[in-house]
């Protein structure tokens, strides 16, 4: 049996782990500056790839990258299965039920979201196909159903993620946004998935495009009605039978495997077999939350940027980048969505700001917009300029969705009590024994970063603690103070093993201890720390895992990993 090399393996496997390295570093950086992690990962291979390490050092990046061979056959294999469970789980975020639950508004809003940007797309594409970046050869009529439903279909992830950071999730407005969501990406990948049959792309027996549109249009309706029942009653089955909660894992993933390779033998790519699957089990009453966070842990972290740093090693960003192109297309997405979606909510009687708010929304593109890019690109039917503009686009409107959003309903982005923590201001182990010893203890720490001294800060907040004692309960307590002049709200934490008396209400010694100070003139700002802190530490185990904390990091860590996103 044919293997690979040593040589080959040593290469392969160095070559993923500098790219899920990198990936996963650019990603948390980016999202350190509020801005989708797709965009770090695709960046980590912009730098790997032909546009930076090709350029400055070629050998290398032949070596771990390699055009041709096993290796690099084995590679693309790998990134087909990480983009298959990426949209597995992008599927299983589909929740078909919201759409019914919302009724008349999300078939409003959503098939306006549809129609008008698939009609400006279409347009452009048909009617200037050169400037828009048509590959010689393409089909027009295919060329143009390509771009109006690239410019149609928006991203679930991203858009889920925007109205979670700005506590709009739960909401009516975040609702209607979510379902129809839902709505675009169905009906956007279905119509993808009749293109790709249209290219007649099939690698098993060869079917003709009318052939191909009505298995898959079977394909879909079966699985959504009677697919879907049958797989709700097995994962029922596999729950009361099973005494290991990773069989329903490995059930799950083995639907999705068994689907793609379904819809790729029909002749359409099989990430589509795994959406649709994901689609089918993710409306299931019976897939616990926990196991869904399992999955998509599991995808998100490893997979999904191993695929999306990839991208930036099929196309050199620099060489192919045309900022017409990426300006004219950016223009259309826009303008196609936010007209669109915008339009559906003046209808269904939103105010006119959440009406474009609403656009906003539905404008994000990321990961989606760009899996479709590259299906194509790997079609031959758009050219690697068309490729590189999508792309941009993609991120673009992913990263001003949430603060035009923002502006448009006059939010204020939530803040957290962490945001105005530092390492210096943490200690973990508090020496006092009594509140207002540990006060001024705390308030050594934070007397640098605050530009006051500690004495000062100490007795303002002591003689705010006389006034009412701050301790909330649970072991937490909230000494706080008003600080003329400060520039910034600081919070100093500090851990007592023993526990100190601050008058909570339920008598509890107080084990977490957060000095709270803010401006004089900025009362919102206080109530809106004390508010979180509260809130996050009503939480047992969070309050166990904060306190086994031996330092600054884990402590961040143990926060974050309980429900930061």
């Amino acid at each position: 049996m044919d293997s690979l090399s040593t040589q080959e393996l040593t290469a392969l496997f160095l070559a993923l782990g500098v790219l899920l390295a990198f990936a996963r570093l650019l990603g948390e950086i980016a999202r350190r500056f509020n801005q989708p992690s797709v965009l770090g990962e695709i960046l980590a291979g912009i730098l790997l790839g032909p546009t930076v390490l090709g350029r400055l050092a070629p050998e290398i990046s032949l070596v771990l990258f390699p055009q041709s061979g096993a290796s690099a056959i084995v590679f693309d294999s790998f990134m087909g299965l990480a983009i298959t469970l990426f949209l597995l789980v992008a599927g299983l975020e589909v929740n078909l039920s919201t759409v019914w639950r919302q009724g008349r508004s999300v078939l409003v809003v959503g098939n306006a979201g549809i129609v008008v940007p698939f009609t400006l797309g279409f347009a452009a594409a048909w009617f200037m196909p050169a400037a828009m970046g048509i590959e010689p050869g393409a089909d027009p009529l295919i060329f143009a159903l390509f771009i109006a439903t690239a410019l149609s279909i928006s991203a679930l992830p991203v858009i889920a993620k925007t109205l979670m950071d700005l506590n709009l999730y739960r909401s009516d407005f975040g609702m209607i946004v979510i379902a129809s969501a839902v709505l675009n990406d169905l009906v956007g990948w279905i119509i993808f998935a009749i293109i790709l049959g249209m290219l007649g792309t099939a690698t098993g027996p060869v079917l003709g495009v009318g052939e191909t549109i009505v298995l898959i249009l079977f394909f879909t309706v079966a699985m959504l009605t009677v697919g879907r029942v049958l797989l709700d009653r097995m994962l029922l089955w596999i729950q009361a039978h099973s005494a290991s909660p990773g069989s329903v894992i490995g059930f799950i993933l083995a639907v999705a495997l068994i689907a793609a390779a379904g819809t790729e033998w029909l002749g359409v790519h099989l990430i589509f077999g795994a959406f649709i699957a994901g689609v089918a089990l993710g409306d299931s009453p019976h897939l616990r939350a926990r196991t869904r966070s399992v999955i998509e842990q599991f995808v998100s972290v490893i997979f999904a940027p191993l695929f999306f740093a990839s991208i930036g090693l099929k196309v050199d960003f620099i060489a192919n980048f045309e900022p017409g192109l990426v300006a004219l297309v950016l223009v259309i997405a826009c303008l196609g969505k936010v007209l669109g979606c915008g339009v559906g909510g003046r209808w269904v009687g939103m105010p006119r700001r959440e009406a474009l708010a609403l656009g906003f929304a539905m404008n994000a593109r990321g990961a989606m917009e760009i899996i479709l890019g590259l299906l194509a690109l790997r079609y031959n039917l758009i050219s690697e300029r068309l490729f590189v503009a999508l792309v941009a686009m993609a991120l673009a409107t992913s990263m001003m969705s949430g603060p035009v959003m923002q502006k448009l309903l006059r939010l204020k982005k939530p803040r957290r009590f962490f945001d105005f923590l530092g390492a210096r201001s943490f200690v973990s182990d508090l020496q006092a024994s009594d509140r207002e010893p540990a006060i001024r203890e705390l308030a050594e720490h934070l007397a640098e970063t605050a530009g006051r001294a500690a004495g000062d800060i100490a007795d303002a907040a002591i003689a705010r603690e006389r006034m009412m004692a701050t301790g909330v309960g649970h072991g937490v307590a909230v000494p706080h103070a008003r600080i003329r002049g400060l520039a910034a709200p600081l919070v100093g934490v500090g851990i007592s093993a023993a526990g100190i008396d601050f008058d909570a209400p339920d008598g509890e010694q107080a084990h977490l201890i957060f000095l709270i100070l803010t401006p004089d003139e900025d009362a919102g700002i206080q109530l809106e720390i004390l508010a979180d802190i509260a809130n996050t530490f009503s939480n047992p185990d969070m309050r166990d895992q904060a306190l086994r904390a031996g330092g600054y990091r884990e402590f961040l860590a143990a926060i974050k990993s309980n429900g930061e996103t």
